[in-house]
């Protein structure tokens, strides 16, 4: 009994429970820990044990994710109530306290200590946004532990994930919400203030947001949840902008997280935001490119258009693409001949996308690098005039409706007239949709204007291409009559049918005969 009394009352706090970062980067537990075991409802997962989320710890920092605190888990004092001398230590005890991970899972599980932890973040918070000293190396150091603790974290992987899907129609699927986002949200808070903060000294702070602590930020942009992801996107673009001697590393890992998206997995949760950042990375690179920059643009973003789900992020990558552009017009050939090689077959909605992106490029190509590449991409648009989906007839008709893709078709209408020319016909005549037809008239009254010859040409042109395309089908038709003439003769006495290897050529001799 007394044994019991003596442990509910706070015990005077030791030398090693001061020293709240030691060498291995362990917070301590401070005084405000009472020790009695049997009421402590924190456990410390194995590498096999979930996180605060649900998810799977990675086992190489199981150790660092919680902290087992065989005690009662009770509030620091606030700042407002300790002197401004000791207030640099009581927000270190307070980081300490924070590298302790609750279940979240479970909603009825340790409810008072989560909301003690909650208005402790939210106090960290507004200290790190009130402060007006640099901050300490051991404050950095906490504050870096906090994040890893509360934050790093595993996801289920794509291949677990695969086996699911094949059975399920992902499209009507809801993206899962983190069910511990209240508490991570103000850590995000409190990591985003921190590298934002001008009391941030880049050259030491770097030591804690490293390249081990970049590379598990990153992992975390695989995250379902999109209010977590936008977080990510805002704190990985102010590191990028702080800590520049990172910059090369965080180019090369979102490059790896694409390649794997792309030529792996094709499931990636946090591309769209992952390009959000690098649309302004690439607005702001310095002229003439490098040639890693044209790499980049070569080896990754251009091949994002392949996967099925670049509807997801088409948006950003477009925006990505045209920077590029506008950057070096130079580049205009290769991004256009590279939306060539990955043009959608049979997804229409995808096509539509392309030749939105198509326009915008073609509106900052100049009059050279439009030459280089003019006849593969009409002989595309000339397909997407005569597609049977609506609107992709309509998008490939539009791009006339732009001033400058116009003055450059019209510059080198002799090349481009001829091979549009008969789809804008069979259009004209043959087109289900009213609105197609009364576009393509349109269009094909400009290219009349523009060389009232020439378009005759091409007119005199299509109509004898559709004579001959006539007349091959009435031999081919007279061939097979043939066949089947001689098949019928054969038939009443079972005997093969040998077909001479002259009958069609004789058959056609004969229809030129009697033609002429």
């Amino acid at each position: 009994m007394i044994k019991q009394i003596f442990g509910k009352l706070p015990r005077k706090p030791s030398k090693s429970s001061h020293n709240d970062s030691n060498p291995n980067g362990e917070g301590g537990v401070n005084s405000y820990y009472v020790p009695n075991s049997g009421t402590s409802n924190i456990s410390k997962p194995s590498s096999k044990s979930n996180g605060a989320n649900g998810t799977v710890a990675p086992s190489s920092t199981s150790s660092n994710r919680t902290n087992q605190v065989n005690g009662v888990y009770e509030a620091l004092p606030s700042f407002r109530d300790v002197p401004s001398l000791e207030k640099p230590n009581l927000f270190i005890k307070k980081l300490s306290m924070c590298c302790v991970v609750f279940d979240f899972s479970d909603p009825s599980k340790n409810l008072r200590e989560k909301e003690i932890k909650r208005q402790t973040l939210l106090e960290l918070v507004d200290y790190i946004a009130t402060v007006s000293t640099k901050l300490s190396d051991a404050a950095m150091q906490e504050i870096a532990k906090v994040a890893v603790v509360n934050l790093f974290r595993t996801f289920p992987s794509v291949n677990h994930e695969s086996k699911i899907l094949e059975t399920l129609d992902v499209d009507d699927e809801e993206p899962a919400l983190e069910p511990a986002w209240p508490h991570l949200q103000v850590v995000y808070e409190l990591l985003l203030r921190f590298v934002a903060s001008p009391m941030t000294d880049a050259k030491l702070a770097k030591r804690y947001i490293d390249h081990s602590f970049v590379l598990k930020l990153l992992d975390l942009f695989d995250s379902e949840d999109q209010r977590e992801r936008e977080y990510l996107k805002t704190i990985l673009h102010r590191i990028y902008g702080k800590f520049m001697v990172h910059r090369p590393f965080i180019r090369k890992a979102i490059n790896n997280i694409f390649y794997r998206f792309i030529f792996e997995t094709e499931k990636h949760n946090g591309i769209a935001e992952l390009l959000e950042i690098l649309g302004s990375i690439i607005n702001g690179f310095a002229l003439p490119l490098k040639e890693e920059h044209k790499l980049f643009l070569v080896r990754a973003l251009i091949p994002l258009h392949r996967p099925k789900c670049a509807a997801a992020y088409h948006q950003q990558l477009s925006y990505c693409i045209v920077q590029f552009v506008e950057k070096d017009f130079k580049l205009a050939d290769t991004v256009i001949r590279g939306l060539l090689k990955y043009w959608p077959v049979t997804n229409s909605s995808k096509e539509v996308m392309f030749l939105g992106e198509l326009e915008e490029v073609l509106e900052a190509t100049q009059a050279a690098e439009f030459q280089r590449c003019m006849v593969p991409l009409f002989r595309q648009i000339a397909r997407c005039l005569n597609s049977s989906h609506f609107q992709v007839a309509e998008r490939a008709l539009f791009l006339w409706n732009n001033d400058h893709i116009r003055n450059l078709i019209t510059q080198n209408h002799k090349v481009i007239m001829p091979i549009v020319f008969p789809a804008m016909e069979r259009n004209t005549r043959g087109h289900w949709n009213q609105a197609v037809q009364s576009l393509t008239l349109n269009v094909r009254k400009v290219l009349a204007e523009t060389d009232q010859v020439l378009f005759d040409e091409c007119l005199a042109k299509f109509q004898e291409d559709e004579a001959n395309e006539t007349e091959v089908v009435a031999k081919r038709e007279a061939t097979w009559k043939l066949l089947e003439d001689l098949a019928a003769s054969k038939s009443v006495s079972n005997e093969a049918v040998l077909v001479p290897r002259f009958s069609s050529s004789v058959t056609l001799t004969t229809g030129k005969t009697s033609g002429s």
